[in-house]
């Protein structure tokens, strides 16, 4: 029997962008499955309540049968861990991207060296889509819309 190829893409999607549902999809032609992991973590801020991250998470995935939705306290590692996942999948949009995500691979590797990282390339239209950049703009009062997935609406 064959193992299903599982892949956890984890963050904290505040609010969820075109960029991150572009990287879901390109993950979806490696694996049979990709789990979308909504983190709480403590040290970070956010704008937008967990319920409503994991709305439009769902949302954006609705008619990808192998997308699921969960959220998580604590490591992505230990996620894996527990629910027999091997592959974790970070989106890369430039170097600075690159070098903070090859040292938490890094780290994850040394607590779990059986889970590997795969780093995808962000499109080049989506470069400069971030969260962070998009929160500013709602936070100035701008639209976001052409950053959002379909469906994902943000009154400001």
């Amino acid at each position: 029997m064959i193992k299903e190829r599982i892949a956890v893409f984890a963050g904290s999607f505040d609010p969820v962008t075109i960029g991150h549902k572009a990287i879901v999809i390109k993950a979806l032609s490696l694996f049979d499955r990709v789990i979308v992991l909504l983190g709480e973590n403590s040290s970070k801020k956010t704008l937008f309540s967990l319920e409503q991250r994991k709305k439009w998470l769902e949302q954006t995935f609705e008619i990808q049968d192998n997308v699921s939705v969960c959220s998580y306290k604590g490591l992505t590692v230990d996620f894996c861990k527990q629910n027999n996942v091997n592959f974790i999948v970070r989106g890369v949009r430039n170097e600075a991207d690159f070098q903070y995500e090859k040292n938490i691979a890094a780290i994850n590797k040394e607590i779990a060296p059986d889970i590997e990282t795969i780093f995808l390339l962000t499109d080049k239209d989506f470069e400069v889509v971030s969260s962070s950049f998009v929160r500013e703009m709602i936070l100035h009062k701008k639209d976001v819309s052409r950053y959002l997935p379909k469906g994902v609406e943000i009154e400001n």
